[in-house]
Order: C-alpha cells, then structure tokens, then sequence
C-alpha cells in the first residue's frame, strides 16, 4: 500500500515540475526506456555479459536525472500542456526525442546481444554495438543540455 501512495506522491511531483505536455512526455519515454534496457538484464543468464551490460545501465541511468533537469528547465521556462512544443525549444525536445530513440534501440541491441550470448559465446561485436548505441544517447542528451544552455 505504501507503494501505491509513494508513486501516486511521484506522480503528482512530475505533473507540477514537468507538466502534462511535450515536455513530460519527453521524461518519461527516456524513463521507459532505461526500464526496458533493466527488463533485458533481469534475463540474462551469462554472467560475464550481464556484468558487461550492468556497466552501460549504470551510465545510462546517470543521464536519467540530466535529463530531468532539462525537461524541468524546459517546462519551466515554456510550459507545455499539449502536443505542441515551444518553437523556441524545438531542438532541446528533438535532442531529447533522439535520446529515447537511441536508447530503445540501445535496449534492443542488448537484447539481440544476450541472445547472440545465449546461443553462442559472448561476441564483442555484440557489446560494441550496445556501447556504440550508448554512446548516441549519452551525445544526444548534451546536446539537449546545450540548446538548452544556449537559449538561456
């Protein structure tokens, strides 16, 4: 029960700091998809790929409270209750947008990864991949950081 009213609390915090809108959205497909990259370890069986993965989901996870504070920023700044993003902030929301695409196709890589480790030895090209996707995500969030930067 504790719970329930921890996360009804949370979602009342969210509404006030990051609105109903763009901006909102935004946080919480990045947050999806760092949940979704969590959901693709709980399977893995190997330990020295998880162990692997575990270091990438630690610094994927870092970006989460940076890309709150631009999504906070942001709806600070223009508050957005729709679908509309604020012209003036179009390439923070694209970056960030970019962000959740790259880390739900970095979830994706991690997946075929474990499979590819499942079915045979761990490949490096596999983990490569899965770091490389990393990689854009982590470039895209400071991206956002910047055009966020840049308009203040």
């Amino acid at each position: 029960m504790a719970a329930f009213f921890a996360a009804a609390r949370q979602g009342r915090r969210d509404d006030a700091e990051l609105g109903t809108g763009v901006w909102r959205r935004a946080h919480d497909r990045f947050r999806r998809g760092l949940d979704r990259y969590h959901q693709i370890l709980e399977g893995t069986e190997d330990d020295a790929l998880y162990n692997e993965l575990v270091v990438v989901a630690d610094q994927l996870g870092g970006l989460l409270p940076r890309v709150r504070r631009v999504c906070v920023s942001a709806q600070s700044s223009s508050p957005s209750t729709g679908l509309d993003i604020p012209g003036a902030l179009l390439q923070v929301h694209r970056a960030l947008s970019r962000a959740g695409n790259a880390l739900a196709t970095t979830a994706e890589a991690a997946a075929m990864t474990r499979l590819d480790g499942e079915r045979w030895d761990v490949t490096s090209a596999g983990l490569d991949s899965v770091r490389r996707r990393a990689q854009l995500v982590f470039d895209d969030v400071e991206e956002a950081e910047r055009a966020l930067a840049a308009i203040f």
